[in-house]
């Protein structure tokens, strides 16, 4: 078995000269750790470099065959002027190809190729150009570079081969300086400098490419070029002499990420441990000491939820205290005069304000807390009853030590956000309707959300404006003098790819001014830097999030 680096037009990438197909391959379970399906939407991205083909000839990049049989269940491959995406759904039905036809790859140069699945739906985008218009893994086996036998093996060089959930990966690529080298993760081994000066063809060979797993083996001359899969990290590893380089590695640490901007862009700082955390809400006491509250779901009673202090000695954010939630969506805090308090949404329980007042709810999702003059506010968004999502959600008010109904807003549908803002001394509150469901109908996803405004000789908040959307959540943001609204779009009732849309304050309410593609959009939230306006969102589908300068 042997595995040889290849530099070729000034760029190295792997040549498979093995004896055996198999030599480069794994089960789908050392890679699926949480769940035995393929994601229903993913990317593939890989960089290659193939010498013409000829008519008939087919070559697969990868494969994942079920696991002792060469029963095809997912494959990317090549043929003249094509390329192919082959799945096998559950069940049976027959096979399943979609092919790119005049797709000039076999070239004898380097392109890169981002092929984008969303559910039925497939996008092919070459060197950065313009798009070309569930699979179970359990018991299956990836293989690189073959379906598992001689006939299809792959004969090109292999720069990257990148899977990764969401079918978003083309924005990160591009656009790029060099398209046809697109990098997206390109092992360093692969991007150092030449050996030798560059010849058409120019030939390193790796050592026996035996592949290994289990504790960390030697690294020295004689295991050049030996791999290594470590079964903890879920990582491939290549010896190039002196240390193991990773060929590919899946992130598997569990929790969230804390991000600090560092020299222009976002990089992981700390990971802190969650059970399948649904918001984060920041906020200070006293200007002094700074908390981090989750609201985490957990499968274990009691459930429970943390709170994190900023240590300043540690840089760290520590575990300061733990409260018992019960299916928590979210937290808000907020002050009242030199009082410091916070309010959690439990999804399956009554929420509990302090130890002295309980405030009927249905399906809480969110609180939002506001002050108006001397007034404080808590508004809650009622999601279910139980029998349909049409329901009311109520707004109350600070009186007398505690809060009591100011107003219900009637017939709030599925409501999961609430956005209070101000413009101008105008004081307004906007709703996020998500779903409208009840048990003798079907579901309708596409449906008006509602902005109030505070009129203040009635005293209450009546409608001002209704906005088309499939919302999850708003964020109210100011750039200079002007004001704008973006919603979270999250899905349309036949795919989680829909355009969030950021709405500006003109004369007579908000109008549309841009759509930004996302996927399962679920929370949006501004800040700015010294750099300027940022939009980040939360992804409910994909592991990737995205930030909007």
């Amino acid at each position: 078995q042997q595995v040889q680096m290849v530099q070729s037009r000034g760029s190295r990438g792997i040549r498979l000269t093995g004896t055996t197909p198999t030599a480069l391959s794994f089960t789908a379970s050392q890679i699926f750790t949480n769940c035995d399906y393929f994601p229903s939407e993913f990317s593939l991205v890989a960089t290659m470099k193939i010498k013409r083909l000829r008519k008939k000839t087919n070559q697969y990049i990868f494969s994942v065959v079920k696991e002792g049989s060469e029963s095809l269940l997912l494959g990317l491959r090549v043929s003249e002027n094509c390329l192919h995406l082959l799945t096998s759904p559950p069940g049976g039905g027959g096979r399943k190809r979609i092919s790119f036809k005049n797709v000039r790859l076999d070239d004898d140069r380097w392109h890169t190729v981002v092929l984008a699945v969303t559910g039925p739906y497939a996008t092919l985008t070459v060197d950065c150009g313009l798009p070309v218009e569930t699979l179970s893994t359990r018991g299956s086996r990836f293989i690189i570079g073959s379906r598992g036998h001689w006939r299809g093996r792959f004969s090109g060089l292999l720069r990257q081969l990148v899977l990764l959930p969401g079918s978003d990966a083309m924005p990160r690529l591009c656009p790029n300086s060099e398209p046809r080298l697109a990098e997206l993760s390109v092992p360093q081994v692969l991007k150092s400098s030449p050996l030798q000066p560059d010849q058409q063809g120019s030939v390193y060979p790796y050592a026996e490419a035996r592949v290994t797993a289990g504790d960390r083996p030697p690294c020295s001359g004689p295991e050049k070029g030996q791999l290594w899969f470590n079964v903890r990290k879920k990582g491939l590893f290549i010896c190039d002499g002196m240390m193991w380089r990773t060929l590919m590695q899946r992130d598997s640490r569990p929790g969230s990420g804390i991000y600090k901007w560092i020299n222009g862009s976002f990089q992981l700082y700390q990971n802190v441990s969650t059970q399948e955390a649904q918001a984060w809400k920041y906020f200070t006491i006293d200007d002094k000491q700074v908390f981090l509250v989750v609201a985490d779901m957990q499968k274990a009673e009691p459930e429970l939820s943390t709170i994190y202090r900023w240590n300043r000695r540690q840089k760290r954010f520590i575990r300061f205290q733990t409260l018992e939630t019960h299916s928590a969506r979210d937290w808000e805090a907020f002050h009242i005069h030199n009082n410091s308090f916070l309010v959690v949404a439990n999804h399956m329980r009554l929420q509990l304000f302090e130890v002295n007042q309980t405030l009927s709810t249905s399906g809480a999702y969110d609180w939002e807390f506001f002050t108006i003059g001397p007034y404080h506010f808590l508004v809650v968004a009622n999601t279910f009853n139980g029998q349909n999502t049409t329901i009311s959600s109520t707004i109350y008010v600070w009186l007398d030590g505690c809060f009591r109904s100011f107003q219900n807003i009637t017939q709030t549908v599925g409501a999961t956000d609430w956005e209070m803002f101000q413009i101008d001394g105008r004081f307004f509150l906007a709703v996020a309707n998500s779903q409208q469901f009840s048990r003798k109908s079907q579901s309708l996803y596409n449906i008006n959300s509602t902005v109030y405004e505070l009129n203040m000789f009635t005293q209450t908040f009546l409608r001002f404006q209704d906005i088309p959307t499939h919302a999850l959540d708003w964020e109210f943001f100011t750039i200079g003098d002007e004001k704008f609204l973006v919603v979270a779009n999250s899905y349309d009732g036949s795919s989680y790819s829909v355009n969030s849309v950021i709405y500006w304050q003109g004369y007579e309410g908000f109008v549309p001014v841009h759509s930004l593609l996302t996927f399962g959009c679920r929370d949006w939230e501004h800040f700015t830097t010294e750099q300027g306006s940022f939009l980040i969102y939360s992804s409910a589908t994909s592991r990737l999030s995205k930030v909007f300068r």
